[in-house]
This record gives C-alpha cells, structure tokens and sequence, in this order.
C-alpha cells in the first residue's frame, strides 16, 4: 500500500510516502508540484516493518468499527471525571 502526507506547519512541508525498493536498490521519488520552487529538501531514509501497513490498515477499519467505538466511549465515560481531579 502506498500513501502520502503533506503537512504545513509553520512554513515547512512534508511529504511522506511509503515506496518499494526496486530491484536495483535505486528510488525515484516524485515530488508533489508544491515543492517545485524549493532548492533543496532533506531525505530521511527508513526501514519499515512490512507489518506496519497492515496494522495501520487495521486501525484505520477499527475508527468504523461500532464495538470498538463503544469501548472506547464506556473508557472515556469510566475516566471522564478522574481526568479532572489532575488539573
């Protein structure tokens, strides 16, 4: 699975995406067009998990997910008011 981010946050843009190393050991990164006036970019190189995309699929289907909603609502309701006793 591939995706990508873009964040602006005070003036600094980030592009994240998740490519799969061909067979060479090269990767050709596209930038989206809002970099196009940049000079210079920094490249942070990182080893995945392959795991990693399938939790990040499961996560994102646990958001829908009416059970995990409901657990996560009885949690809030059960911790609401000792939240308060630390501020």
């Amino acid at each position: 699975m591939k995706h990508f981010v873009i964040l602006q946050k005070k003036k600094i843009m980030t592009f994240e995406k998740t490519y799969d190393i061909q067979k060479n050991n090269q990767l050709v990164i596209n930038l989206p067009e809002r970099f196009r006036s940049k000079k210079k970019v920094r490249v942070i190189i990182e080893d995945i998990d392959e795991n990693r995309e399938d939790k990040l699929s499961i996560l994102k289907k646990a958001a829908s997910d009416p059970i995990f909603l409901s657990d996560i609502a009885e949690i809030d309701s059960d911790f609401r008011y000792s939240d308060n006793e630390l501020k």
